[in-house]
């Protein structure tokens, strides 16, 4: 007979809220990456143009870990317009020992967002200024919301500004970020006056063309990256990495085939061999992060199994130990 736990988007909101241990969740996967014999395969990706949809298929073995994580997250970008959310999913854990399940975690795309929001934090705490006190982000759908969140839990915000596309979702996640993180959050009309003055500007659209450009960056910002996780899409023009005095990779071979570095490479600017450091070789101390208060730093994330595998085992870890979800025996 074998056991698995079922457990509810509802009940994995109750036990992974988006925290400081959610954060250290996500450090530590990052940590492991750099110093561990992970296997992490290369992103299953399938897209369906006609719905604006795209699946991603997400896995990483840890070892030392009990379980593995394996996560379907489809994005169907045309979905707010019918009244669904853009993003959906679940995540399977299956022990590392016996290759049987031992949970299913059907989060709707939940611990991805939380996930994300709390690698955005762990590139903020690791290469923005540790002062860093304005933030702008460009987007106005659920990421743009976390990001901010997890980014006060790691930095002293005191203000931020939103850009997107779409002026009123700006104006009502203002308003709500306002009333919810107990600062000012307020909308511009355009993104360079966004940048204007921010320390920490994080990118959360499916832009397929660069909404974020290198005249407008200042001495001292820190840009995280977190949209372009496909090879079509690009929030920054690729000169701010050339322009950066440190760029950073969640996974370097996954920047070089879908992140922010893809095209620069594809404009000439670098070579495709170049070498640039990993987030998680900064965490570890084996490459050199941000080297003074002036200098621009770049984190290009494109999202990385290992992230999954972590935040599910958090999450498995956390549902035995309270008894939540639904066991189910076959």
């Amino acid at each position: 007979m074998t056991m698995m736990r079922i457990l509810t988007e509802a009940e994995l909101r109750r036990i992974v809220p988006l925290d400081l241990d959610a954060i250290a969740c996500v450090e530590q996967a990052f940590h492991a990456l750099a110093t561990k014999a992970v296997a992490m395969p290369p992103i299953l990706r399938l897209d369906i143009p006609e719905a604006r949809g795209e699946v991603d298929v997400k896995t990483a073995y840890v070892p030392g870990l009990d379980g593995f994580a394996i996560k379907i997250s489809p994005g169907f970008f045309n979905n707010p317009k019918i009244g669904l959310p853009s993003t959906n999913g679940l995540m399977v854990l299956l022990s590392a020992k016996t290759g049987q399940v031992e949970a299913v975690l059907l989060d709707n795309g939940y611990l991805t967002d939380v996930r994300t929001a709390a690698a955005g934090a762990v590139a903020a705490r690791h290469l923005s200024r540790p002062d860093a006190a304005v933030a702008a982000i460009f987007g106005a759908g659920m990421q743009a919301r976390l990001q901010l969140e997890a980014l006060r839990l790691v930095r002293p915000i005191r203000e931020a500004r939103i850009w997107a596309r779409d002026a009123a979702k700006a104006e009502a996640a203002a308003q709500e970020l306002t009333a919810r993180l107990g600062f000012p959050v307020r909308t511009e009309a355009n993104g360079r006056a966004a940048v204007d003055g921010a320390d920490i500007i994080v990118t959360t659209t499916p832009s397929e063309t660069p909404v974020l450009w290198v005249e407008w960056l200042q001495s001292g910002q820190h840009v995280t990256a977190m949209g372009s996780d496909a090879e079509h899409k690009n929030e920054i023009e690729p000169a701010v990495i050339t322009r950066a005095s440190l760029y950073v990779a969640d996974s370097l071979k996954q920047t070089r085939r879908l992140g922010e570095l893809h095209h620069v490479i594809e404009a000439g600017l670098v070579m495709e061999d170049t070498t640039f450091p990993e987030l998680g070789e900064i965490i570890a101390e084996q490459k050199p992060g941000r080297s003074g208060p002036e200098e621009i730093t770049v984190a290009d994330l494109t999202g990385t199994g290992i992230q999954d595998t972590a935040i599910a085992t958090l999450a498995a870890a956390r549902a035995a130990a309270s008894g939540a979800g639904t066991i189910f025996k076959s």
